[in-house]
């Protein structure tokens, strides 16, 4: 079950959302989202389609999808590397709902590799899923979204792998830079269009496909517990915290006036730093240094070479 919401229930009343990667891990969670803030119907796209019909039977089956008379979970198989796959897709959802709201490209894919050992497949791979895939669904779906009354909404899901650098993901880093870089130019050139382009940098989200890739053979609670300690606010994210970030770009809570900006949604972690001092030590050694420094006696001031310019 999903925690209680703090936005109203249709917020997203009657929209029409694409949700690629959304039959597991925060693709699914932000569909339970869109669809728990009426949505009347969300599309999820994916490669593997018997994937997508459990997860659609699945979604259809929560107490939400009935919230709202003729509220539909469609599905669709998508490779979201083939520009024409994506236009097919996009072609099909428009014949199903005559109209297109909402899209949140959130397929992606990665898996620990170092650097001198990935294979130049491996590296485009990643960037053909992320980056390509991203652009693809986006060319796709703007004749479609730029039509839609009140300015069609575009979420692009990132990461904050990129933001310093981070071991092991130099494809996964780059696919992701390029991304924030898309969302930024998409947003400047089709703001004339009525669409905002805004993106969501997840940090390390528990019991997701994508964090158990990149923590093999360890137990869940162990992984939590490894990652939470490097994260100011003490927890993994939950796939609820980000469906909440993204509910709050797509209804009016964001005053229809923010694009071109990417969320970060990460509890801090990528600003963590191990603190220097221990937190009960720090006013001691204040206090400490401070008198040593009012102890100190003026040294003879050195000769100073005076400049000629």
């Amino acid at each position: 079950m999903m925690s209680p919401s703090p936005f109203q229930p249709n917020c997203l009343e009657n929209k029409v959302a694409i949700v690629t990667g959304g039959g597991s891990g925060i693709g699914y969670a932000i569909t339970e989202a869109l669809l728990s803030h009426g949505c009347s119907t969300v599309v999820i796209l994916g490669r593997r389609l018997h994937f997508l019909q459990s997860a659609a039977k699945k979604l259809k089956s929560n107490n939400y999808s009935k919230s709202y008379k003729q509220q539909r979970v469609l599905y669709q198989a998508c490779d979201v590397r083939n520009a024409q796959s994506c236009v097919d897709a996009v072609n099909y959802v428009y014949q199903q709902c005559q109209k297109i709201d909402i899209l949140i490209n959130g397929a992606a894919g990665n898996f620990l590799a170092e650097a001198k050992s990935l294979s130049p497949k491996g590296f485009r791979t990643v960037m053909e899923i992320d980056t390509m895939g991203t652009f693809n669904m986006c060319h796709a779906c703007h004749p479609f979204l730029k039509n839609t009354n009140g300015g069609g909404c575009i979420i692009n899901i990132s990461a904050t792998l990129q933001y310093g650098a981070t071991w092991y993901q130099c494809h996964a880093s780059a696919a992701k830079s390029a991304i924030d870089s898309l969302t930024r130019s998409l947003a400047l050139e089709w703001g004339s269009d009525g669409i905002r382009v805004n993106g969501i940098a997840p940090g390390p989200i528990a019991n997701t496909p994508g964090t158990a890739k990149l923590a093999p053979g360890l137990d869940g609670e162990v992984i939590e517990e490894m990652i939470a300690e490097g994260i100011p606010l003490g927890r993994m994210g939950q796939g609820f915290d980000i469906s909440m970030a993204v509910v709050f770009l797509c209804c009016n809570a964001s005053g229809g006036y923010i694009t071109g900006d990417t969320l970060v949604v990460d509890g801090g972690q990528w600003l963590y730093k191990p603190p220097m001092v221990p937190r009960d030590m720090v006013a001691e050694l204040s206090r400490n240094v401070e008198k040593k420094s009012r102890d100190m006696k003026p040294e003879s001031q050195p000769n100073i070479i005076k400049s000629r310019l």
